[in-house]
């Protein structure tokens, strides 16, 4: 696997924007998936794991009573691919992990914690379409048959129903992406997509070690994080465009008008 520090902006820019040519269509077209993580050391690790001891059997008892209590709220689509989205978007323990088509909303959750600027950051990029390369072929030929290069949630659902059915293929374990429904602004601004395991227990890191060439580090140094913040809020990527509403203008204007310095916090 890639990791390579970045020694400036303008070193970062072209570590984000690298290998997104696409020779085929003679523009720029990423095929990457990006998540920014403020501590270079946090794990890929997803928010079912982080539930501890046997996670693996309270998942479908989570998603089951999720979908019980917030039927009221929701929903249009009855896939459990939609419920799972909607679950993983406001905060319930999934298998799911958030990743962006934006190297620059990464780099703004790399850099969105100023308790956080004492220590390198990180940009984690994944090209999902060559991932898709060692899924099982029901799921390669629905991607080709639909003419795409990841799934939307009534896409996966044609191939794959339910997490036991994904869980149940005797191959190695894959990872898919699919992009979740467009349920709010925060999911549309943030250009959101989401990634799946098909064993809940493995770690984005033990998936990476399997598939080194597919992925890539990009360490932010600590050093150089106020000046990456500067010029993200300056190109309008913060919290009141991510996080539409009266919160996010609030985390905005908070963090944008703190000192630089810790000594008077």
């Amino acid at each position: 696997m890639q990791n390579t520090h970045a020694t400036s902006w303008q070193h970062l820019n072209e570590l984000l924007f690298a290998e997104t040519w696409n020779e085929k269509i003679g523009r720029f077209r990423s095929a990457f998936a990006y998540r920014g993580l403020s501590d270079v050391q946090y794990p890929l690790s997803t928010t079912l794991m982080r539930l501890g001891g046997d996670f693996k059997l309270l998942e479908q008892h989570l998603l089951r009573n999720f979908a019980k209590y917030a039927h009221r709220n929701m929903v249009s689509d009855e896939s459990m691919w939609h419920w799972l989205s909607v679950a993983q978007h406001h905060g319930l323990p999934t298998r799911l992990l958030d990743w962006t088509h934006s190297p620059l909303v990464a780099l703004h959750f790399a850099t969105c914690n100023t308790d956080k600027y004492d220590v390198d950051g990180a940009i984690w990029a994944i090209n999902y379409e060559q991932c898709h390369n060692f899924l099982p072929k029901e799921y390669r030929q629905t991607l080709v048959n639909e003419g795409a290069n990841t799934f939307t949630t009534s896409l996966l659902s044609t191939v794959c129903s339910s997490l036991q059915e994904l869980s149940g293929h005797n191959v190695p374990p894959f990872v898919l992406f699919f992009e979740p429904p467009s349920m709010d602004d925060r999911i549309i601004n943030q250009y959101a997509l989401f990634s799946v395991m098909s064993d809940a227990t493995v770690s984005g890191e033990q998936w990476a070690e399997r598939y080194p060439e597919l992925c890539k580090k990009i360490v932010i140094p600590a050093e150089l994080k106020w000046e990456v913040r500067d010029k993200l809020d300056q190109s309008n990527i913060t919290e009141r465009v991510l996080f539409p509403g009266l919160d996010g203008l609030s985390k905005w204007l908070s963090r944008h008008y703190s000192p630089k310095s810790n000594e008077f916090r």
